[in-house]
């Protein structure tokens, strides 16, 4: 039988904001346990929550970029159920009334285009952590993320492969790194997934019985989980089984999902608006000013750099996959005043390069714009080859010399004095006759050969252009 795969994406991704949502504590992340929850994140009894209006702020702006309905008028709810890293007893979130609602994202997969449903995205409070490690059999909480601000962002089930699922979390990664909303540190827990799965037969309109993988917190894991998680449910109906509607665990270790516990309905919390908030209310002048500071858009800058720097939808993508990628390309561009295509060239090839072998983000780069730049412009005006350019790189990233006196101290500069360059072309054709008879029999092969000779000579300090060109004339047929 085939069967039919059906995804929807539950995404947390924790708001940018210095302090809790509901409190002054700080969010820093790294602080030692237990030192970063305040009263009012324990629920200690007397105190109430004071909503961040940074994190509402943040919320409508995310609202806005996925051309999503901002609610006039949303409520915190309180979501009751007991578990050790959540000492009050409750979680404050949003139910009934979120502070967005229908939107939607883009994403691009194999080429063709598809445009995946946003139902909503409600603002919450994050739990604390439970710790199992070195406690010698016991469990130890650590508090400290207690009341962290959290945007939920709960997708249709608008996916049909894990390969559709994650160009959505990528790209919604991108958006909320964009738009600042999001550090989207996956490690640190900053971004995480819940990915809810179901298997259909094809052509059959009815979903299946879901899943819920809990708590993924890495592009690779989300494709692992959610191709593990199918195949599981396909073989359950093919042996006659029934799937249990369950919340799941992704071991990565077992590259396999175990149950944790079956799956709770919205009716299991007692859902009940908060007593101690009011109503959120949203003007149309609060939607007006975050409009105002919304930056350029991932799919608008990639538009632009196709047409602006004449790249291809490959290249603009990898320029534009984050905003301080794509603010270091424009920035070598402008400084530069090389071409477009060779900054391109440098930044998504050799810098990448060296930054993902380094496991550094751009914005921890040796190599500043303003340095590349200085290495592009000695490309450009011929002072030193493509090749010498790759040498000058390397000194670039392991020291903080510029490019100019890299070349000027290991004299890398390009020999550009034709005359000079004429007499070792001279001396390479006079000491290799056999080479110069295979040459004029037709074998087009035996060019190279002089060409390394005169680089080899020259240390590949002589102008390529200007070689290939003499040759040609001193070779003739």
């Amino acid at each position: 039988m085939a069967w039919e795969t059906v995804i929807g994406l539950e995404i947390h991704a924790q708001l940018a904001t210095k302090s809790k949502i509901f409190s002054a504590a700080s969010t820093a992340y790294g602080a030692e346990a237990n030192t970063q929850a305040c009263e009012v994140d324990l629920g200690l009894p007397g105190v109430l929550p004071v909503l961040n209006q940074h994190a509402v702020r943040m919320a409508v702006k995310f609202g806005l970029a996925i051309d999503a309905e901002i609610a006039p008028y949303s409520i915190f709810a309180r979501k009751n159920y007991f578990y050790p890293d959540l000492p009050k007893g409750y979680q404050i979130s949003q139910f009934e009334l979120p502070i967005v609602g229908i939107g939607h994202l883009d994403i691009d997969v194999d080429g063709e285009s598809k445009r995946i449903g946003v139902t909503r995205a409600h603002l919450e409070e994050d739990a604390g952590k439970s710790l199992h490690e070195d406690f010698h059999g016991l469990t130890g909480i650590d508090l400290n993320r207690a009341g962290t601000p959290l945007l939920e962002i709960v997708s249709e089930p608008d996916m049909r492969s894990a390969k559709e699922a994650v160009a959505y979390m990528r790209k919604l990664h991108e958006l909320v790194r964009y738009l600042g909303v999001c550090d989207g540190n996956m490690q640190e827990g900053s971004f995480r997934c819940d990915a809810n799965v179901s298997v259909r037969p094809a052509g059959q309109t009815e979903f299946g019985t879901r899943a819920e993988i809990k708590n993924i917190n890495s592009f690779k894991f989300v494709e692992k989980a959610i191709n593990f998680e199918v195949e599981r449910q396909i073989d359950v109906l093919e042996s006659g089984g029934k799937v249990v509607q369950e919340t799941r665990l992704y071991d990565a270790n077992k590259d396999e999902t175990r149950s944790m516990r079956s799956k709770e309905e919205a009716n299991d919390y007692r859902y009940f608006p908060d007593p101690d908030l009011l109503p959120v209310h949203i003007s149309d002048e609060l939607k007006v000013e975050m409009q105002s500071e919304m930056p350029e858009l991932p799919d608008a800058k990639k538009q632009r750099f196709m047409t602006q720097y004449d790249q291809d939808a490959e290249s603009a993508s990898i320029l534009t996959s984050s905003r301080a990628l794509a603010d270091y390309y424009e920035a070598v561009v402008e400084q530069s005043g090389s071409e477009a295509r060779l900054c391109s060239n440098w930044v998504s090839g050799d810098l990448l390069g060296a930054l993902n072998k380094a496991g550094l983000d751009i914005e921890q780069s040796p190599v500043s714009a303003e340095r590349l730049s200085g290495l592009l412009k000695r490309i450009s005006d011929n002072t030193i080859s493509g090749k010498i350019a790759k040498q000058v790189f390397d000194e670039l990233w392991n020291s903080e010399a510029s490019a100019d006196d890299i070349i000027d101290a290991k004299g890398l500069k390009q020999i550009t004095d034709s005359g000079a360059i004429e007499a070792i072309i001279d001396s390479i054709i006079a000491n290799n006759p056999a080479q110069v008879e295979q040459y004029l029999g037709g074998k087009d092969k035996v060019f190279g050969f002089f060409v390394g000779q005169v680089m080899k000579e020259t240390q590949g300090k002589a102008n390529p252009g200007e070689v290939n060109k003499m040759l040609k004339e001193k070779l003739k047929r």
